[in-house]
């Protein structure tokens, strides 16, 4: 590394670093790490919300305050240009200089799609860690959701990835991070009176209790029982919940048997 770079990195870091390492990943493209030890300064000032996280496919994450965050499917939209640079690989020779070049682009193409996530990972996560003081999410048997017909929408959503972005900043910040099982049913009960349903089919997304009435969101309902399971406070307008149908009493429905006196003019 030039010393002009030297200088600049120097300029960019807020403590000086007491190792530097230079690694080239499968791109052929340099990193430098640099090792620092920060101070008590890190620490954010602490504030009151505490937030209950529900992680999926259809949307990456639901918050227990009503929020809903895409999941941008950087794997789903990039397949093309994968399949076209895996394509160009195959019909190389082994050995051959044009092979090499070939790798090099499949490799950068991928890389292009994990840095996406990983940055999609890293400003959703710092953000979610500075707003709140404590933030619960559920633990996800990911290794078996890899193994089943969504494999491929589960890896490209990189919830472990993202887990672990949560859980080394809320330490560097002074927050909570708190994993509630996985075998807690989040999906099942309902957040306003309690009841348990039983499980639903994936294609569910709205349900309404048999108990109180109340119309559910699954992936609400589920980030306020991750919350309330975590021991997170659960403000009354987070559970965004419609009251069922309730028919109106005989006295007040229709027209009134006898005519109601009319005020003299």
């Amino acid at each position: 590394m030039s010393s002009a770079r030297t200088r600049r990195c120097q300029v960019l870091l807020r403590w000086t670093p007491s190792t530097v390492t230079v690694v080239k990943d499968s791109a052929g493209r340099y990193f430098a790490s640099f090792i620092v030890e920060t101070g008590p300064e890190e620490v954010l000032p602490e504030v009151s919300p505490g937030l209950g996280i529900d992680l999926g496919l259809g949307h990456f994450a639901v918050l227990s305050d009503g929020t809903k965050v895409d999941s941008p499917r950087f794997l789903r939209r990039a397949e093309k240009r994968l399949k076209k640079t895996q394509r160009a690989l195959s019909r190389k020779e082994k050995g051959s200089s044009n092979r090499n070049k070939a790798r090099l682009k499949v490799a950068r193409a991928h890389a292009r799609v994990a840095d996406a996530r990983r940055e999609f990972h890293h400003q959703l996560s710092t953000k979610l860690i500075r707003d709140n003081q404590a933030v619960a999410v559920q633990d996800l048997a990911v290794k078996g959701l890899a193994r089943t017909r969504l494999a491929n929408s589960v890896h490209d959503a990189g919830w472990s990835a993202f887990v672990s972005m949560l859980e080394y900043k809320a330490a560097r910040y002074g927050r909570t991070l708190i994993r509630i099982g996985r075998f807690e049913p989040t999906s099942q009960e309902c957040s306003q009176c309690g009841v348990k349903d039983g499980p639903k089919p994936l294609h569910i997304r709205e349900w309404t209790c048999s108990e109180c009435g109340a119309v559910l969101d699954r992936d609400i309902n589920a980030a306020i029982n991750v919350a309330k399971a975590a021991g997170l406070a659960v403000p009354a307008c987070g559970a965004q919940v419609r009251p069922g149908l309730i028919p109106a009493p005989r006295s007040e429905a229709g027209t009134h048997p006898t005519p109601q006196p009319s005020t003299p003019r």
